[in-house]
């Protein structure tokens, strides 16, 4: 299983797009009143739903960083010539056709979206606290 991320627009995608089984798509409050980002997340949702790929809010890019292991504590001394953080607004899950390999976590994921989907939550939300 590998994450990709898709951001502005640009797919940054190494392998077959097709192998697309999940599609994080992080937002924070301040993020709820970016027109243009909401924009994006709707033609996203679109593509995700014509092309049966499971889609999942998160409340919390920041901690979503954090959990992928994306983002370090940053002190004041490192944050100064530090990059940017990488843009976690839409993120990828792929799964290769040729693995017969299961992740139970990634299956309890999609059973999750399967079934918000059911009682007509397109796109369910989970709502990642800080620590």
């Amino acid at each position: 299983m590998t994450l990709e991320e898709f951001s502005a627009g640009e797919q940054k995608t190494e392998s077959d797009p097709d192998n697309v089984v999940l599609c994080l798509l992080a937002a924070d409050e301040d993020d709820d009143r970016d027109v243009a980002l909401q924009i994006h997340f709707t033609l996203i949702q679109a593509f995700c739903c014509e092309n049966d790929i499971n889609i999942l809010r998160v409340s919390n890019p920041g901690r979503l960083a954090e959990l992928l292991l994306l983002e370090t504590d940053a002190s004041p001394a490192s944050s100064e010539g530090a990059e940017q953080p990488p843009d976690l607004h839409c993120v990828l899950v792929t799964n290769p056709h040729s693995s017969q390999w299961k992740d139970p976590a990634l299956s309890q994921l999609i059973c999750f979206c399967r079934e918000s989907r059911y009682m007509d939550q397109w796109v369910p939300v989970i709502n990642l606290p800080e620590r």
